[in-house]
Formats: C-alpha cells, sequence, structure tokens
C-alpha cells in the first residue's frame, strides 16, 4: 500500500504531465487547454487511486463476506466519461469539423492520469511525451500533405491574349496529371478569350500555375 505522499506526488505527476499536453493545446488556441488537461489528469489520477487502493478494508475471501470488490469499474467509466467530455470539444462549422484532435488529447490525458495513479510513471511520462511532441512536429508536415494530395475542387478561369487559339491551352489543360476537368467552356473576353473550367484534383493552384507559362495565357484565376 503506497503511503500519502506517495500518492500526492503521483497526483503532482498527473498534474504536470496533464499540464505538458493541455499548454500545447493551449499555445494553439484550442477550447481545451492547460486548465481543462490538467483537470482532467488530475480527476482521473484520484479516480484511479481511490479505484485502486480505496476498497483495501473491504476486500476480503468471498466466504466471509458478501461485498464484492472490482477494481476495473471505475478505470474503464474513465473512459467512458472523458469520451463526452472530449465530445464538448468537437466543434461543427459548416461542413469543417474541429477540436477532433483536442478530443484526442484529453482521452489521452486521462489515460496517463489513470496510469500515474496506478505507478506507471515511465509508461505516462513516454505517452505524454509521445502526444506532445506528435502534436508539435507533425503540424508542419500535415499541412504539407493536406496541401498537395488533398482531393479539392476549383473553377479555374485562363484568359489568353487577343488571337491566340484555346485549342492548344484546353489540350495542355488536359493534359495535367491527376486533374479531373468536370466541365470547360470559352467565352469572350473583349480583348481575348477565357477557358473556364471546373476541375478537381490534388495541389491545385501550383499545378495550374503553370498553365501561365504558355506564350497563349495572359492569366490563371484558381477558385476565382
Amino acid at each position: 500500500m503506497p503511503t500519502e505522499l506517495e500518492f500526492a506526488g503521483r497526483l503532482g505527476a498527473a498534474l504536470v504531465l496533464g499540464g505538458a499536453i493541455g499548454l500545447e493545446r493551449e499555445l494553439t488556441g484550442q477550447v481545451a487547454g492547460l486548465r481543462t488537461h490538467m483537470s482532467v489528469a488530475l480527476g482521473a489520477a484520484l479516480f484511479g487511486i481511490v479505484s485502486a487502493y480505496g476498497w483495501n478494508e473491504f476486500a476480503a475471501v468471498r466466504a466471509q463476506t458478501n461485498v464484492q470488490i472490482d477494481v476495473t469499474r471505475v478505470a474503464s467509466n474513465i473512459v467512458t466519461g472523458v469520451g463526452f467530455l472530449g465530445g464538448g470539444a468537437i466543434l461543427k462549422d459548416g461542413a469543417t469539423v474541429r477540436g477532433l484532435t483536442t478530443a484526442a488529447s484529453l482521452w489521452v490525458t486521462a489515460a496517463v492520469g489513470l496510469a500515474v495513479a496506478l505507478g506507471g510513471y515511465s509508461l505516462a511520462a513516454m505517452t505524454t511525451i509521445g502526444l506532445v511532441f506528435s502534436l508539435i512536429l507533425l503540424r508542419g508536415p500535415r499541412g504539407r500533405i493536406r496541401r498537395r494530395y488533398t482531393i479539392a475542387q476549383e473553377s479555374v478561369a485562363i484568359l489568353l491574349h487577343s488571337g491566340a487559339d484555346p485549342t492548344r491551352v484546353i489540350s495542355a489543360l488536359r493534359a495535367v496529371p491527376d486533374l479531373d476537368i468536370r466541365s470547360i467552356s470559352t467565352r469572350d473576353a473583349g480583348d481575348g478569350v477565357i477557358v473556364q473550367a471546373d476541375v478537381e484534383g490534388p495541389d491545385l493552384h501550383s499545378r495550374l500555375a503553370e498553365l501561365a507559362e504558355l506564350h497563349e495565357v495572359a492569366g490563371v484565376d484558381v477558385g476565382g
């Protein structure tokens, strides 16, 4: 049975580790930040301590008492309860869903607090380090992956010089790799011709910007 001092140390460790996760969320302006993550870790740690060590005086052979103890019940309900708490961090803004990462970090923070409560300092510390590093270090690569590989749909308008033949530009547009052309048309623009197309594909801006290098093209407007 751990001493009261060790219990206090475990609660303190849960606060520190939960705060390390919450600090990253706080600095990125998320709805659940430093205080929320510290509270989740501290609460999970206390629940874990009570679950594992709070019922020792009731522990007895089944033949001697009708009181049955299951120390896993509180831990399993922590997982469920924090799931509801994380649901409050998920926000739907139009077609965009925000807060999923914060909800997941709250869930992991509860697991960290529970691990510390049961004396798993190394596992809790490694989990905290892994989560914080993934939240920080993967922010840049995630943006680059999204920009390059996420399928987007845009409308592109290609303005041609006066007297230019649009067929070469249309052929060049059709030759762009991984580009799905939904529709394409041409219209007069006073001193030139505009090739209008609805297209779909990854990294559209950089791919379609290459069309501006054609000598027939006066300008390219993507998404305008």
